[in-house]
C-alpha cells in the first residue's frame, strides 16, 4: 500500500508560513505599540513634574515672564502629548487589522489541517481494511492447504 500524502501539503506549508509572517510582523506592531504607550507616559511624567515646579514657584512668586513662559511650554506639551496620542489611536488600529489578518489566516489554515486529519482518518481506516482482508485470506488460505 502505498504511503500516505495530503494533496494540499504544500498550500498548508504555504497558509502555515504566512501565518508565521503575520505573527512576526504583529509582534512588530505592538512594540510599536508599547514604545507609543511608553513615549506618551514618559511625556505626562515630564508634564507632571513641569507642572510641580510651578505650582512651587507660584508659591514663591515668580516675574511675568516666568510665567508666560511655563504657560508656552504647557501649551507646547499638551498639543505633543496629543499629538503622540493620535498616533497611538493610528497604531493600535494598524495592530489590530494585524490581528484579524492572522486570525483569519490561522482559521483557513486549521481548516485545511482539519481536512488532512479527516483524510488521514480515512487512509488509516482503508489500510486496516485492506490489512484485515489480507488474514482473512491469508486464515482462509492456509485452512484449505491445510485440509488439501
Amino acid at each position: 500500500m502505498k504511503k500516505f500524502s495530503f494533496s494540499l501539503e504544500n498550500v498548508l506549508r504555504y497558509k502555515n508560513q504566512l501565518l508565521d509572517g503575520l505573527k512576526a510582523e504583529r509582534a512588530a506592531l505592538m512594540m510599536r505599540v508599547n514604545r507609543q504607550e511608553a513615549k506618551i507616559n514618559n511625556m505626562k511624567q515630564q508634564y507632571r513634574e513641569a507642572n510641580e515646579r510651578y505650582c512651587e514657584k507660584k508659591e514663591q512668586g515668580f516675574t511675568t515672564r516666568e510665567a508666560y513662559e511655563y504657560d508656552a511650554y504647557f501649551r507646547s506639551m499638551e498639543r505633543e502629548i496629543h499629538h503622540e496620542e493620535e498616533l497611538l489611536v493610528i497604531y493600535r488600529k494598524e495592530e489590530e487589522e494585524k490581528r484579524d489578518e492572522m486570525i483569519k489566516a490561522r482559521q483557513e489554515s486549521m481548516s485545511i489541517e482539519k481536512l488532512r486529519e479527516k483524510e488521514r482518518e480515512n487512509y488509516d481506516k482503508m489500510v486496516q481494511k485492506n490489512e484485515e482482508q489480507f488474514i482473512e485470506e491469508f486464515v482462509s488460505n492456509s485452512r484449505a492447504t491445510v485440509r488439501a
